[in-house]
């Protein structure tokens, strides 16, 4: 299931961000520099259900993310800060050697990857007037996997026809992908190369489509992230993230209930402070140039063990934009 964002809802989120709205006093205006605010649910009306059912949740309160710095304006091209998170680089370079065990941390990524890959290549063969139903519906089209930890998602995606890259900031996840990937003819042409979004910005690679799973929550600046994600998407190109609401329901669910009772994930895998909403994610991405088309929810289903999309994205949820194209100025003679 699929939510579409609509002309005037993309119009009201950026109405609401805009300099001369966060001026009145009494009034509602979101910076997309400061991602710890909300947005007022007046202005998003199909979103105001997943927010009453995570104000039922009763986890203790987590603390109110603060506002992070603001920088300097960053260059159009992308960041030219790294985004790398050295203690989150460190957090999963200790358990890199687990990423194909399908029992071991990496359980729930394993279970959510059908789905996720459901979103994949149905969002990006309409993007690309492609047939979803081919056996690689993806072929001939450049794809590259930001933070690819051991190639789960990468694989599938060659498997589909692409020409796939994937990069990690975790040397031991590049050479685990790549040894992995070697095993199939059909996987073995994956590159991998241990590198991050920024520094292949310097190297002006572009991608039809850039895709990056699970990984926004682990950088330390989102936007510059996203404005690297966005340089290394061609015009007109398909930009593809999911990440954890930072909800009262997500507290419960994908951090109390994962990591400290049902273990499903190592404790402190991730910081409740440094999730996006995904009011934040569409505001931030616009000023990346991405166009946020459609979103998500991904819903668990203990009784089948199985991952579903649905509209509810109060927790998990993956959002598919496209790059703007930059319109150039015309001086009349």
């Amino acid at each position: 299931m699929l939510r579409r964002l609509t002309p005037s809802l993309r119009r009201s989120l950026l109405t609401s961000s805009s300099p001369s709205a966060a001026a009145v006093p009494g009034r509602w205006g979101v910076p997309l520099t400061e991602p710890g605010a909300s947005l007022p649910h007046t202005l998003l009306p199909q979103w105001r259900l997943c927010s009453s059912a995570a104000s039922h949740s009763s986890p203790p309160t987590p603390p109110r993310p603060p506002s992070p710095p603001q920088g300097p304006k960053r260059p159009a091209g992308g960041s030219t800060v790294s985004s790398l998170n050295p203690a989150e680089v460190a957090k999963f370079a200790a358990i890199a050697e687990t990423w194909w065990d399908s029992e071991g941390p990496f359980k729930p990524l394993h279970l959510m990857n059908p789905t996720r890959l459901s979103f994949i290549r149905s969002t990006l063969c309409r993007h690309f007037r492609r047939d979803p139903n081919s056996s690689k519906p993806l072929e001939g089209l450049k794809v590259i996997d930001v933070g690819c930890g051991g190639g789960i998602l990468s694989e599938p995606l060659a498997r589909m026809g692409a020409t796939v890259t994937g990069i990690d900031a975790v040397d031991k996840n590049i050479k685990i992908a790549h040894v992995h990937a070697a095993s199939d003819p059909s996987t073995a042409s994956i590159e991998y190369i241990c590198t991050t979004a920024e520094d292949l910005v310097k190297e002006h690679k572009q991608f039809d489509a850039v895709i990056s799973l699970e990984v926004i929550e682990h950088v330390a600046n989102p936007l510059g992230f996203c404005e690297s994600l966005s340089a290394l998407t061609v015009p007109n190109g398909a930009t593809v993230i999911s990440t954890i609401n930072r909800s009262m329901r997500a507290y419960a669910t994908a951090i109390v209930a994962a990591e400290y009772i049902l273990n499903w994930l190592p404790k402190g895998t991730h910081n409740w402070s440094k999730l996006l909403t995904p009011e934040e994610l569409v505001l931030i991405l616009e000023r990346a140039s991405i166009s946020v088309q459609e979103m998500a929810g991904f819903v668990y289903n203990p009784l089948r063990g199985e991952w579903s999309l649905s509209d509810d994205i109060s927790v998990n949820y993956i959002a598919y934009g496209i790059k703007k194209v930059e319109k150039a100025s015309v001086e009349s003679n």
